[in-house]
């Protein structure tokens, strides 16, 4: 795939790119973005090693598809991407969006694909129309849910990296994609934030009878219950995926929801009993760990703040990216381990 970032490099919108060279490195041949042309992807991103960055689709490895790898807010497509799309798409490439704006929903996007037999991938797009039912959940399958204090702040990373750590220690874990990246990722699951609202509980219901085959399910949150935007889309997916527990994420040193400057971010104590309050209103659940992104931050701050979280919370805390996930994925065992789920 080539990857579209239109001179974006702040990993939070370009949060689909990042998490693609992060995860599926052996698939990218190229980033797009003309003004960083010549440079690698570990320079833009410090992820994807050589990767090259380049200024058009001529200067690109051959490729079979082309994916827009920004989430900017809102969803709409940069106007300055669509004639890259529309190129890519007389080349026959299959195009694919995880944008609230659908490719297809583009009247002159979707003439070109018509015209020249390329596919339109809309990540975003569904037909979710059933509500919760709260039958058939399987009580052996344990369910945890990375929650947030605000969105872009990891919490598919968190699941993901969670899902390999106890994958490799020999458990049967699956990662449940709930957001276009993860999708992209996983290969499968569900664009909550989509959903119409009245249904969004029965696709997060959906989406746990769908794998509860397996032993442990991360199913990956979205935004925030302290969101002043999205945060029906949190309790939706709460409330949906009745999770057993709970791992709370948050961004180090982010006091103010991103974009946001006058809307303050609550304490994570206030956040821990409001997520509890909330997933205990439909079944018994519980923070059992806290998950630091510390991106800003050098080693010794992560260190000095996870220890103080760890003494105010009582709780394993641990950056997954720097520290590995051993301490959450213990607390995941020994939750298990207490609920009698085989």
């Amino acid at each position: 795939m080539i990857i579209l970032t239109g001179g974006i490099t702040n990993p939070g919108p370009a949060k689909t790119a990042v998490n693609l060279l992060r995860y599926k490195p052996q698939e990218v041949v190229a980033i797009l973005d003309e003004n960083n042309r010549g440079k690698a992807s570990r320079e833009l991103f410090g992820l994807g090693g050589m990767i090259p960055v380049v200024a058009s689709l001529d200067q690109a490895p051959e490729a079979n598809t082309v994916v827009v790898g920004i989430a900017p807010t809102g969803g709409k497509l940069p106007r300055e991407m669509k004639a890259t799309i529309l190129e890519a798409i007389r080349r026959k490439l299959t195009i694919v969006s995880g944008l609230h704006e659908f490719l297809s929903s583009d009247a002159e996007i979707a003439q070109a694909a018509r015209q020249h037999g390329a596919r339109l991938v809309d990540v975003r797009k569904n037909e979710e129309r059933d509500v919760a039912h709260r039958q058939g959940l399987r009580e052996q399958c344990l369910r945890i849910h990375t929650v947030g204090h605000d969105c872009n702040v990891g919490k598919m990373v968190v699941s993901l990296e969670l899902s390999l750590a106890l994958q490799k220690a020999g458990h049967d874990a699956k990662f449940v994609a709930t957001g276009q990246t993860g999708i992209l990722i996983e290969g499968d699951g569900c664009p909550i934030d989509a959903v119409v609202s009245d249904f969004v509980n029965g696709a997060a219901e959906k989406l746990v009878l769908a794998n509860q085959q397996h032993s442990i399910l991360l199913i990956e949150g979205q935004g925030s219950l302290a969101h002043p935007r999205y945060s029906a889309v949190t309790l939706g997916l709460l409330h949906g995926c009745v999770p057993d527990g709970l791992i709370l994420c948050y961004e180090m040193g982010r006091e103010f929801v991103a974009g946001m400057d006058t809307c303050k971010i609550p304490p994570l104590s206030t956040l821990k009993q409001l997520y509890e309050t909330m997933a205990n209103l439909m079944h018994p659940c519980r923070v059992i760990g806290v998950a630091v992104n510390g991106r800003k931050y050098s080693d010794t701050e992560v260190a000095q703040e996870c220890e103080k979280v760890r003494r105010e919370m009582g709780l394993p805390v641990c950056d997954v990216l720097r520290h590995g996930s051993n301490d959450l994925v213990k607390a995941i065992l020994e939750l298990k381990k207490q609920l009698g789920k085989s």
